[in-house]
């Protein structure tokens, strides 16, 4: 019964999130080890930035808590986006709820200067 409520959940959120080459569409994963973050473009069908736990940046940093590890990749995907001229996005948090790591994850992006 649990899986067909997430699945409704992941339905009703993916109807509503679409990205834009104007408003790209971040998208946060978690798992129980890792937590991965992208800026797509659907319209085009690409990755213009993407940052996980095990990044380059990020491995070096022997990080135990999960929500500290889910603000630092909350602030490099912001940075990177940034970069690249990307200020707008939608938010996309998939089936999980708005809370614990996706939530710090979202809160990070936008003290770094994303927007949504």
């Amino acid at each position: 019964m649990k899986k067909n409520k997430l699945l409704v959940r992941k339905l009703r959120v993916a109807q509503k999130v679409r990205g834009t080459p104007q408003r790209p569409r971040l998208s946060a994963t978690i798992t129980l080890r890792h937590i991965y973050a992208q800026v797509i473009d659907d319209e085009q069908g690409h990755t213009l930035a993407s940052t996980s736990t095990f990044a380059k940046e990020l491995s070096h940093l022997k990080v135990k808590d999960n929500l500290q590890s889910a603000r630092l990749v909350g602030e490099f995907i912001a940075q990177k986006a940034l970069e690249k001229g990307i200020s707008q996005v939608v938010f996309d948090r998939g089936y999980r709820r708005f809370c614990g790591r996706i939530k710090a994850l979202a809160e990070a992006a936008r003290q770094k200067g994303l927007h949504f």
